[in-house]
């Protein structure tokens, strides 16, 4: 199947995106928000975007980081893989764990460091404060449900990875007009905020991502006390980015499961 590709601007030109779609398709398609980790828009999250446009639907991945197209330095696409590239040699406790960071960061020439160290400030900046990018998401469904003529009018889910996967969760909260939204291993939106979620909330995570899955209870009870749906699917074994398979926490089994199901929830939220 052959897809379309478009790199889009909505909201007055503010936002920015990937926009893919399969070329052949006639009359409008449902969409799907795909919803970037914390490194960004980058070649990963682009190919997430095409595996779910060759599903059939129309798929916009946004970037986050830009305003009127343009990234600020510490955040742009060469920047973020140098970062991942850091991480991925150092392993996932240097992005969270300050001594740890610090002692890596020293092993790096200075150059390096000075570039790392200006990336990890900014990145950990927006990572605390997800509810910045919620006017961008809002922006984009608006883009399908309203202005994308091949999507005008047609239902809209989002999914989400690690950061996105958050955001995914908190779009639920303030878009009642999505028609589902998939989590995976992303933080819980607030406890107050889940009374506003109007659509179906699928989450999936890794088994020995210690820090989602402590908190994962306590938003399973949240949305059965609010009379929400949510469905969850822990994967033993798995790690946190288990479907990232640029990273080495890549689990194949976990990914393939999870892509399957994930289908399903669209092909039954959003028809078409």
């Amino acid at each position: 199947m052959g897809l379309r590709i478009d790199n889009v601007t909505y909201g007055s030109g503010e936002y920015s995106g990937y926009l893919a779609m399969p070329s052949r398709a006639a009359g409008p398609l449902p969409a799907v928000v795909v919803i970037q980790e914390a490194w960004g828009l980058d070649a990963h999250i682009e190919d997430v975007a095409r595996r779910f446009a060759l599903a059939g639907y129309a798929v916009l991945a946004p970037d986050l980081y830009a305003r009127k197209g343009v990234r600020p330095p510490p955040l742009a696409r060469d920047r973020m893989a140098e970062l991942l590239d850091f991480v991925n040699q150092h392993g996932a406790p240097v992005f969270m764990d300050e001594s740890k960071r610090q002692a890596a960061l020293a092993t790096l020439p200075e150059d390096r460091r000075a570039r790392v160290g200006e990336s990890l400030a900014t990145l950990f900046g927006g990572i605390r404060d997800l509810g910045a990018y919620v006017p961008a998401l809002l922006a984009a469904t608006a883009y399908l449900r309203d202005d994308n003529e091949r999507t005008r009018g047609q239902k809209i889910g989002s999914i989400g990875y690690c950061m996105g996967g958050g955001l995914s969760g908190l779009l639920a909260c303030h878009d009642p007009n999505l028609a589902a939204a998939c989590i995976y291993y992303g933080s819980a939106p607030p406890a107050d905020l889940v009374p506003r979620i109007a659509c179906p909330v699928y989450g999936f995570y890794g088994g020995n991502d210690k820090r989602i899955m402590d908190a994962l209870p306590a938003f399973t009870e949240a949305m059965a006390r609010a009379g929400k749906q949510f469905e969850s699917q822990v994967y033993g074994g798995a790690e946190h980015a288990f479907f990232n398979d640029e990273r080495p926490s890549y689990h194949v089994a976990a990914s393939r499961d999870a892509f399957a199901r994930t289908l399903e929830v669209f092909r039954r939220h959003l028809g078409g």
